[in-house]
């Protein structure tokens, strides 16, 4: 069941901008939200990524607060939305509409790009990922095709519950022993075939923000 009293990530992602593409509100409804946070604290040379995954009602999926190896804060961000979109494919068909939150601006102009030459093929400006990181992006834009629809919206660090999962991953490591819930499609949901929501005109889809 989903939890209430608390502000889900369909929440967060119904009044977040999402770069590169018009977003009215008739079209934010998605099947699964993912928020991703990649950290790294120079100083320690120690980071962490951390990864929330709900469907559209708030029901909790997984949640991962991990150490990870990383060179700076862009390779962490781009490791963690990929970690997560991975664990996502494995309890999601591929015929689910994807919300994506980060506080990342970049990734999430990278990420809506390449969904958009990827389903709509629209092609805008040249997508440019750090070098380090370009293993991690190849991931992102398999899973990215692999899902019906994506979309990725910038929200603050501090209103995102993946920031401090992957800022104190010892911390916070027994969400790592939550139970994941592989969650069914229920009848009448977009996933049962009633897309319930009319997709954006694809002069909206191509707007900037």
């Amino acid at each position: 069941m989903a939890t209430y009293g608390r502000q889900t990530l369909r929440d967060r992602f119904d009044t977040a901008p999402t770069p590169r593409i018009a977003h009215p509100p008739h079209t934010h409804h998605r099947d699964f939200y993912v928020a991703t946070d990649g950290s790294y604290h120079r100083n320690v040379n120690r980071a962490g990524m951390g990864v929330v995954i709900e469907t559209r009602d708030g029901t909790r999926v997984a949640r991962y607060a991990l150490p990870t190896a990383a060179t700076d804060n862009n390779v962490a961000e781009y490791q963690a939305l990929h970690f997560g979109l991975d664990v996502l494919a494995v309890r999601a068909p591929p015929t689910a509409r994807v919300g994506v939150l980060i506080d990342h601006d970049v990734l999430a102009r990278n990420v809506n790009a390449a969904a958009l030459a990827t389903h709509d093929g629209w092609h805008g400006d040249e997508i440019r990922t750090p070098t380090a990181s370009r293993n991690h992006w190849r991931g992102i834009r398999a899973r990215i095709a692999g899902f019906a629809e994506l979309r990725a919206a910038v929200i603050d660090g501090s209103d995102n519950p993946a920031h401090p999962l992957a800022n104190a991953p010892e911390e916070y490591d027994h969400v790592n022993r939550e139970p994941a819930r592989c969650v069914r499609p229920e009848a009448g949901s977009p996933l049962s075939g009633d897309p319930g929501f009319p997709p954006p005109s694809r002069a909206d889809r191509h707007a900037d923000d």
